[in-house]
């Protein structure tokens, strides 16, 4: 499971922050606040995860796997299942990541709004990369537009 779902949304950031050994108790806490407010969910830092929306759940997620600070972030489709503003919401954090310094890595089939917070990007078919480049060269690839895209998306 993503979250673990009968844990409220603060105890499954804690349950990552207290494995890592080289945070104290105060360091602990000043991070599980910082990423309860960085990521919009320290409302809902009292509720189970069970009864939160695809959205709240996401950004939950993408807080549980901040508390180890990693480098780079993998988000396998962070996309489905949420709803447009939620989606929104997601990207805002990604650019936000992004501009930390911290890579992220995703995976979805929402092209249109991972090419839109994409530096570089990967259209990959039956298992091979068809193409790869910027937003721009991905939509003008037209291997890209014939087999995955089609002649009418548009961003």
């Amino acid at each position: 499971p993503s979250v673990f779902r009968k844990l409220t949304v603060e105890d499954n950031i804690l349950s990552i922050l207290e494995t890592r050994k080289d945070l104290d108790k105060p360091r602990r806490s000043a991070l599980l606040e910082n990423l309860l407010e960085e990521l919009g969910i320290a409302r809902l830092r009292k509720q189970q995860a069970f009864t939160l929306s695809g959205g709240e759940r996401r950004r939950t997620e993408i807080a549980r796997a901040l508390a180890i600070e990693p480098h780079f972030l993998l988000l396998d489709e962070p996309f489905a299942g949420i709803d447009p503003i939620a989606v929104h919401d997601i990207k805002a954090i990604i650019r936000l990541l992004a501009e930390k310094g911290i890579g992220v890595l995703i995976t979805d089939h929402n092209v249109r709004d991972t090419l839109d917070i994409t530096q570089r990007a990967f259209i990959i078919n039956v298992g091979q990369i068809l193409t790869s480049g910027t937003q721009q060269e991905i939509l003008n690839d037209d291997l890209a537009r014939q087999i995955y895209l089609g002649d009418h998306f548009r961003l």
